[in-house]
C-alpha cells in the first residue's frame, strides 16, 4: 500500500487531512505533522490531532517522527522549513509563477486579482520555484473576505491532493512542467506594520485591504488620537468634492446613525465595525471631529 505523509497547518492542512481520510481511508497515512500558529485566531492544531487521534494516525508536532517511510510527502499551509525536500510535494496559495513567496492569498486580496488559486509543486531549495505538478483556480467578486477565500482555496486544495494521491495509488507516473521564470512575482512576508491603514490610498483599495486582514488574522489597524483600534468592515460610498483634499485625508466628513464616513486618498469609505484594544464597539462613540491615523 502507498504511505503518504503530510505536514499540515490550520484550516486547509485539516480539510485536506479531513478529505484524505474520508476518500482514501487513514490507512495510507504514515503521519501526520502539525503546528501552532499563535498569529491566527484558530490554527486548527487542536482539530488536526483530535483527527489524527480519532483515526489512529501517528501525530508529532513540528518533527517528522523517525523510522516511517512513506512514498510522498506533501505541505499543505505549511511555513517552516523542511529540510528533506525529496519526494516532497508542496501546496501554494497561488497560480504560479506569481506569488511567489508569502502571504499569497492575502497580497492577491489586496491588489484585487479576479481569479485565486493554488498550485501543487515539487519541493527545490528556492521556494516556490520548483516544477508545476497541477493548478486549480476561482474567479471570484468583491468584496471577499479572507476567511472566505481561505474556505474557497481549501475545496481546491482536497480535490488537488486527492487527484495527486489517486494517480500514485494506481500506480501513475506524475507529470511535471516548469515555471516560466519571465512572469515569475514575489509575495513578501506581512507583520505587524503590515496592518496599519494607508487612507492616502484609494477608498476600495482600503475596503480590500480591511477585508484581507481580517478574521482569523488579527484585522486591520489605525490610530484614534494615539490609541490603535482594528477596522474588521466598511463600505465604499459614493465620493465628493472636497476641496484640498490632500490635507483632509484619514478626517471623518459624515457621521449617519454613529458611522463615521473617513476621506481616503480617493472616494470615501463608511466604516462600520470599528473595536478599541479590549475588543469593544466604539461605533457611536466616536466623535464627529476625528481625524484617523496615517
Amino acid at each position: 500500500m502507498k504511505k503518504f505523509g503530510l505536514y499540515v497547518l490550520g484550516f486547509k492542512g485539516y480539510r485536506c487531512l479531513q478529505a484524505l481520510i474520508s476518500t482514501f481511508g487513514a490507512d495510507c497515512i504514515g503521519f501526520v505533522v502539525g503546528a501552532r500558529d499563535g498569529n491566527i485566531t484558530d490554527d486548527y492544531f487542536e482539530s488536526i490531532k483530535k483527527l489524527c487521534s480519532d483515526s489512529r494516525i501517528v501525530f508529532k508536532e513540528r518533527a517528522k517522527p523517525r523510522d516511517i517511510n512513506t512514498d510522498i510527502e506533501f505541505a499543505i499551509g505549511w511555513r517552516w522549513l523542511i529540510s528533506d525536500v525529496n519526494n516532497l510535494i508542496v501546496f501554494h496559495d497561488s497560480l504560479l509563477p506569481k506569488f511567489r513567496g508569502f502571504a499569497p492569498l492575502v497580497n492577491a486580496l489586496i491588489k484585487g486579482t479576479n481569479e485565486i488559486g493554488v498550485t501543487a509543486l515539487k519541493a527545490t531549495e528556492h521556494y516556490d520555484a520548483g516544477d508545476i505538478i497541477a493548478q486549480e483556480k476561482i474567479v471570484i467578486d468583491y468584496p471577499k473576505k479572507i476567511i472566505d477565500a481561505i474556505e474557497d482555496v481549501s475545496e481546491l486544495y482536497a480535490k488537488l491532493l486527492l487527484e495527486i494521491c489517486e494517480k500514485v495509488i494506481c500506480g501513475q507516473e506524475l507529470d511535471f512542467y516548469k515555471q516560466v521564470e519571465s512572469e515569475a512575482s514575489y509575495s513578501l512576508w506581512r507583520d505587524e506594520v503590515d496592518y496599519k491603514i494607508n487612507w492616502s490610498r484609494e477608498a476600495s483599495y482600503i475596503s480590500r485591504f480591511i477585508n484581507a486582514v481580517g478574521e482569523p488574522y488579527k484585522g486591520a489597524q489605525t490610530t484614534i488620537n494615539g490609541s490603535t483600534v482594528r477596522i474588521y468592515e466598511s463600505l465604499v460610498v459614493d465620493d465628493v468634492k472636497i476641496e484640498d483634499r490632500s490635507e483632509h485625508i484619514g478626517k471623518v466628513i459624515f457621521m449617519n446613525s454613529g458611522l463615521p464616513t473617513v476621506v481616503c486618498g480617493e472616494g470615501l469609505l463608511q466604516l462600520t465595525c470599528i473595536v478599541n484594544n479590549q475588543g469593544d464597539s466604539l461605533l457611536g462613540k466616536i466623535p464627529f471631529r476625528t481625524r484617523f491615523g496615517l
